[in-house]
């Protein structure tokens, strides 16, 4: 990753001086190992914090400006805290500021500010790398401004804000994840109490690769909402509307029973919905016990449950899980993020991983997309990598 520090000082040479305090920090990108596609406002997630990141870098300005540099594009933006909204045209720009707007809706005093930002999570591929820009924004903003804040108060802070300046209602599970993540452990969050247990990993010599299969996805929004709506349909239907009733009230019988009461698409997404819950808690039990088999046992059913039930899948990304299956030393694989393309995760063994990716190039000559492969590990959570001066270009 390039230095941050230094490319700082250099682009607002002019508003730093030898005194002037600037906030350097970093936040990590997110892997979904299973549950992504649960029930909304009550998921259950198999997640990890992933060793790509994104670096962000504030300080005062002299005048009331807030200025925004993208070092990896060379690209500036520029705006005032009274025209601080949203622009689709700022793009990158937007999760810094709304990191920003949340400050300023809780009455910490925001005058002019200098923003740099650089990272190496890969874009566009389900990484969390915007909920990263905005938990690296938002610890840096409160080193400078806010030092007393909390990390649950600060998580609020970025769910209001997400809300008020991008209209998304929802619990920030990203956020958490980037402030929650340990080294070398898997967490489960639960979204009913924003809770996050730890599970040490018990593997040895494996390494996560991420594969984009760079499939073209068109429509995802339109079909990701309509899996939405049939599995809000789904609880109502079961739960008779009841008030608070979750999927986790549910088990696979109760489904099989009200077969005739339920649509077939609709039973068929809230099945999924039911057993990825099972299957999340076996997964946890399994690599408690370190027992690598029934981990991998669920990560293939959750694959199999997403293509076959929520219909999230496609070929190409079958094809994927199917063939690195076919391979010695790897223990599981699965399709990752929104679906219909996108990325798989493969844990496979060190000396695997030169067949792994011999076999991609069977892949690029049956579909003819060349697949880009990102090794990744475990990673810590978000933090403040300098506070104060910066005389130099050490960070």
């Amino acid at each position: 990753m390039k230095d941050i520090g230094s490319i700082h000082l250099k682009e607002y040479e002019a508003d730093i001086d030898g005194s002037e305090p600037v906030m350097i920090a970093e936040s990590p990108g997110r892997l979904h190992l299973m549950g992504e596609h649960g029930e909304p406002g009550a998921s259950l997630l198999l997640s990890t914090a992933i060793n790509r990141h994104v670096r962000v870098a504030i300080s005062h300005r002299k005048d009331s400006s807030l200025r925004f540099f993208a070092a990896d594009l060379g690209e500036r933006k520029r705006t005032t805290l009274i025209n601080l909204k949203y622009k689709r045209e700022d793009r990158w720009a937007n999760f810094i500021k709304m990191a920003i707007h949340g400050f300023a809706e809780w009455g910490y005093p925001i005058k002019g500010l200098n923003c740099t930002l650089t990272g190496n999570i890969p874009q566009q591929v389900s990484l969390a790398s915007s909920s990263a820009i905005e938990v690296a924004s938002a610890l840096a903003l409160r080193a400078l401004i806010a030092p007393d804040l909390s990390d649950k108060e600060l998580l609020n802070l970025l769910s209001e804000a997400s809300f008020s300046f991008f209209g998304r209602n929802e619990h920030p599970l990203d956020h958490l994840i980037a402030l929650s993540s340990k080294q070398n452990h898997f967490l489960v969050v639960d979204e009913l109490d924003m809770s996050v247990r730890h599970i040490p990993l018990p593997f040895k010599d494996y390494k996560i690769l991420i594969t984009d299969s760079r499939v073209p996805r068109f429509g995802v929004d339109t079909e990701l909402k309509q899996r939405n709506r049939d599995i809000r349909k789904g609880l109502e239907m079961l739960s008779h509307k009841r008030e608070g009733a979750t999927f986790r009230d549910y088990v696979t019988e109760d489904l099989m029973e009200s077969m005739g009461a339920l649509p077939e698409e609709i039973r068929r997404r809230s099945l999924h919905v039911v057993k990825e819950l099972r299957r999340i808690y076996d997964a946890e039990e399994a690599l408690k016990k370190s027992d690598l088999n029934s981990f991998a046992k669920a990560v293939y059913h959750s694959h199999e449950s997403l293509r076959d039930l929520l219909e999230v899948s496609c070929p190409e990304i079958d094809w994927l899980i199917k063939r690195s299956g076919e391979i010695n030393g790897v223990l599981c694989s699965r399709m990752t993020g929104q679906g219909f393309g996108g990325c798989t995760y493969t844990i496979i063994k060190t000396d695997a991983v030169d067949e792994y990716t011999r076999r991609l190039e069977d892949y690029e000559r049956i579909f003819g997309f060349k697949p880009i492969v990102h090794e990744v590990s475990e990673a810590g959570p978000a933090s403040l990598v300098h506070s104060g001066a910066l005389v130099s270009a050490t960070e």
